[in-house]
């Protein structure tokens, strides 16, 4: 093969990668302002103030990246992410059986539920601090904190997020 077309198929690959890259960056956008961040449109006229919003969209998908991996063994997705490397680009992805049979049977190997970023997401929210006070004290009563004690399923949800490497 001449050296020319090694370049030019190798150029095709990068085109499909970014492609596909580009999709991720989509969907992120989409994650962004509808289902997960929620991130409403805030209206900026000075431009400190417009890169620090671009910044802090920015970080928000960032972190929920890290999160998606971390939770990866939870929740829809495959964990066989060694397999993407190697298969054909063009090809339409396939998922392996792991992840089909979370899928199909919607429960992980230990018998606790599988989750969407969603509903894992509202699973964690119910974990909450709340500040009290005596109502017989006045409002001048000392406070203390009362904490819901996180189930098993949350506990480890915790725990994989724990193992973020930044």
């Amino acid at each position: 093969m001449p050296c020319g077309m090694s370049v030019l198929r190798l150029s095709r690959l990068d085109g499909i990668f970014s492609a596909k890259n580009l999709s991720q960056v989509e969907r992120a956008f989409r994650s962004m302002k509808t289902m997960d961040l929620k991130v409403r449109p805030i209206h900026h006229r000075l431009e400190d103030r417009v890169r620090a919003h671009i910044f802090l969209c920015m970080l928000a998908c960032y972190v929920e990246w890290h999160m998606r991996e971390a939770w990866r063994s939870v929740l829809f997705c495959d964990e066989d992410q060694e397999s993407k490397k190697t298969r054909d680009p063009v090809a339409p992805a396939k998922r392996s059986d792991a992840a089909l049979e979370k899928a199909y049977s919607k429960v992980l190997a230990d018998g606790s539920a599988v989750h969407s970023f969603q509903t894992l997401l509202k699973m964690l929210s119910t974990v909450v601090r709340n500040r009290c006070r005596v109502p017989a004290g006045g409002p001048n009563a000392p406070t203390f904190d009362v904490v819901t004690t996180p189930t098993a399923e949350q506990q480890r949800a915790y725990k994989l997020l724990e193992t973020i490497a930044v």
